[in-house]
């Protein structure tokens, strides 16, 4: 999943990426791109798999009422970790103390991102939570450059929260699922910063495919506490790895393919589109209409996630 990084690109793409997929963003904007000629093709890969995690999560969403929002992230995490170890078949020797200590800390991070965000989908809508999410990492990026101008982009991004919220404060949405959103938002830039340093230690996927083993073994024991025999139906047991390869497997597979050919810079400007493609899943999937006000709020949060970016990578000319 990725090549070992210089300090400067990896440094780049971890807190500039305000968007870049979990599980994605670390092992992905490490790898060497070829030029930006030809990006039709592997933006469309990109939208694709941006898509493809949002109608993930529109399914888990689905699959809630089966198994819980703490089952069927165990579902996920076993699933892709599996997948994952048997692709990438990592070497457990030759690590020192401190290289395992990164990837228990990335899988910890991993586990509580997914846990935190999948708590708050099952009480708010897709849009607003991954809207609420995508705070965590615009945050990340917007404290590393340090620029005035970041300073626009937080407002936009506070401003998008409280339309999101509604005049009211939070009214229009559950309080506790908005702070599990947020929780997250928190986790995933926790997420983004160990994936920097765990793709530093680790040759190619090994340090992910740890790392969603440490997550998958954390929450095995809350989803059978939580769904018990219930994660042993065959349906949901479907339900569930299919929710894992859409949510993991395929996007890996096809941002793996486009950054090959494109710029991390556009990769992660491209991934500040997944609170629409959230809101598009919660929309066609699970009925989950927005107000303006909401569409408008995830809008500006969309712009102030683009122009952090941008900000990152002007301010770093390595990419």
């Amino acid at each position: 999943m990725n090549a070992q990084p210089g300090t400067d690109r990896s440094t780049v793409v971890a807190a500039g990426a305000a968007v870049a997929e979990p599980e994605a963003v670390g092992a992905f904007g490490r790898l060497r791109q070829r030029g930006t000629q030809g990006n039709l093709g592997p933006i469309g890969l990109v939208l694709a798999a941006g898509l493809s995690v949002q109608f993930g999560a529109g399914l888990a969403v689905s699959l809630m009422p089966r198994a819980g929002a703490v089952g069927v992230v165990t579902l996920r995490l076993v699933a892709a970790a599996l997948v994952l170890l048997v692709v990438c078949r990592p070497k457990l020797r030759g690590h020192s103390r401190r290289d395992w200590g990164t990837v228990l800390a990335f899988g910890l991070s991993l586990a509580a991102m997914n846990g935190l965000f999948y708590q708050a989908v099952d009480r708010i809508p897709l849009g607003p939570a991954v809207t609420l999410e995508v705070l965590g990492p615009l945050a990340l990026s917007v404290f590393a450059t340090r620029r005035l101008v970041n300073l626009l982009w937080a407002g936009l991004a506070l401003l998008g929260v409280l339309l999101l919220g509604g005049a009211g404060g939070f009214g229009s949405l559950d309080l506790v699922g908005a702070a599990y959103a947020l929780g997250a938002g928190a986790m995933w830039a926790a997420y983004i910063v160990f994936s920097a340093k765990t793709g530093q230690r680790f040759p190619s996927a090994d340090g992910l495919a740890l790392a969603m083993a440490v997550a998958a073994l954390v929450m095995l024991p809350l989803g059978i506490a939580e769904a018990g025999s219930k994660l042993l139906v065959p349906t949901t047991l479907m339900l569930g790895i299919g929710v894992a390869l859409l949510s993991s497997v395929l996007p890996y597979t096809l941002e793996l393919l486009a950054l090959r050919r494109l710029p991390a810079s556009t990769f992660a400007i491209m991934m500040s589109l997944e609170p629409a493609m959230a809101a598009a899943a919660g929309f066609l999937l699970l009925d989950q209409g927005l107000a303006v006000a909401q569409v408008v709020a995830i809008g500006l949060v969309i712009v102030a996630s683009m122009g952090a970016v941008r900000t990152q990578v002007k301010q770093s000319p390595s990419l």
